[in-house]
C-alpha cells in the first residue's frame, strides 16, 4: 500500500541559480525490459510529483535511450491531462557514452564533442564552449557535471569566466554512508567558493544500504546479473560495511534505506537526493526519508563515524572514463 497523503517536501536552490528543486529527485537508472514503459513510468512520475519532487534525472545511456525516449512520452502524458505543465518540472540529463552503448560506438560517438562532456582525451576548454553552445541554442538553461574532479570543476569555472561564458552550476556524485569522499573532502571548498549544488546518486550504494543482501546478491537481484555486478566489484565489501548501520536504523525504528537516505538528506550541502524505484511502494517509502531527516543529529553522525570512518580517497580515471582510449 502507497500513502494517500504526501509527504511535505521542502526545496532548495540548486547551486549559484535561480532554479529551485525538492530535497528528493527521481532517477531513472533502472532495470529495462518489459514492464518499462511510456506508461509504467507516467505513474512513477506522477506519484512522485504528487509528493512534491519536481527534479527526474536521466541519461542517454539507460536502456540505450528508452529511458529518455520513456520520460519524454510521460512528460506529454502528464501535460496532455493536466497533470503538470512542462514548467512545473525540472529535467536533467547526461551526456556521455552515446546512445550507441558501450561497444558498438566509433571514436566520435562517445566522450566528447558539440553533444558529450568530459573525459580524459578532451581539454576542459571544449567541453565549456560545448556546454555553453547547448545553452545557446535554448537546448538546456543550465549545466553541470558529473563524477568531476575538484580540480577539474574549478578549471571550468576559470575557463568559464575567462572567456565571459557560463559556469557548471551543479555536480552529481556518488554519495552514501559508504561513499563519502567526494562529498565531505575534495568539493568542501567548492561549496563557497563556488557555491557548487550537488544532486547526489546511489543513496542506497547499489542497494547495499537497503539491508536485503548478504554476501551474495539474491537471485532474481538487480545486483545478481553481470551487468549490475560490472558497477560493483567491491559488492561485498559493501554488504559487510552496510551491515554495521543496522543497529542505528533499528535503534532509529525506521527501515536502512529510509536511514541511509535520511542521513544523505541532513548534509546541508546537497540540494537534492537522486532515488530510485522499481516500483511505487518502493518510491513512497524512500519519501518517508523526509519525515526522518531531524533524527539524524550530530550524536547519530557520530556514532556512524566511530562505525565507519570517511577516508579521503584520490580521484582515479575509472574505465568509463577512459572508453575512448581503445582507438589510439
Amino acid at each position: 500500500m502507497t500513502s494517500d497523503k504526501p509527504t511535505r517536501m521542502p526545496y532548495r536552490f540548486l547551486g549559484d541559480s535561480g532554479l529551485i528543486v525538492s530535497r528528493l529527485s527521481l532517477g531513472s537508472w533502472m532495470d529495462v525490459n518489459e514492464k518499462y514503459t511510456a506508461d509504467a513510468w507516467y505513474d512513477m512520475m506522477a506519484f512522485a510529483f504528487k509528493h512534491g519532487v519536481n527534479l527526474f534525472d536521466n541519461a542517454e545511456i539507460y536502456g540505450a535511450g528508452l529511458a529518455e525516449k520513456n520520460m519524454g512520452a510521460a512528460i506529454k502524458m502528464g501535460v496532455d491531462n493536466g497533470t503538470w505543465s512542462r514548467e512545473d518540472l525540472v529535467i536533467t540529463t547526461k551526456i556521455y557514452l552515446g546512445s550507441k552503448g558501450f561497444v558498438g560506438a566509433g571514436p566520435n560517438d562517445q566522450g566528447i564533442g558539440r553533444k558529450h562532456i568530459v573525459e580524459v582525451f578532451t581539454p576542459i576548454e571544449e567541453t565549456v564552449r560545448a556546454m555553453n553552445f547547448v545553452i545557446d541554442q535554448g537546448w538546456a538553461f543550465y549545466w553541470g557535471t558529473s563524477s568531476w574532479s575538484s580540480a577539474d570543476f574549478i578549471e571550468a569555472c576559470d575557463i568559464a569566466d575567462r572567456f565571459g561564458l557560463i559556469r557548471p552550476i551543479v555536480e552529481q556524485p556518488e554519495y552514501n554512508l559508504i561513499e563519502r569522499s567526494k562529498v565531505e573532502f575534495e568539493y568542501v571548498d567548492l561549496y563557497k567558493k563556488h557555491e557548487l549544488g550537488l544532486t547526489t546518486w546511489s543513496p542506497l550504494s547499489y542497494g547495499t544500504l537497503t539491508g536485503k543482501y548478504s554476501a551474495e546478491a539474491p537471485v532474481g537481484s538487480r545486483l545478481s546479473s553481470d551487468y549490475w555486478k560490472s558497477f560493483t566489484p567491491d559488492f561485498a565489501d559493501r554488504v559487510a560495511k552496510a551491515n554495521k548501520f543496522k543497529p542505528i536504523a533499528e535503534e532509529l525504528g525506521v527501515s536502512m534505506a529510509v536511514f541511509a537516505i535520511a542521513w544523505c538528506l541532513s548534509n546541508n550541502n546537497v540540494s537534492t537526493v537522486l532515488v530510485g524505484a522499481k516500483t511505487l511502494h518502493q518510491l513512497d517509502q524512500n519519501l518517508e526519508a523526509l519525515k526522518v531527516v531531524d533524527r539524524i543529529t550530530p550524536e547519530v553522525k557520530a556514532k556512524i563515524d566511530e562505525l565507519l570512518p570517511c577516508i579521503l580517497k584520490l580521484d582515479q580515471p575509472d574505465e568509463v572514463a577512459m572508453i575512448r582510449g581503445r582507438f589510439l
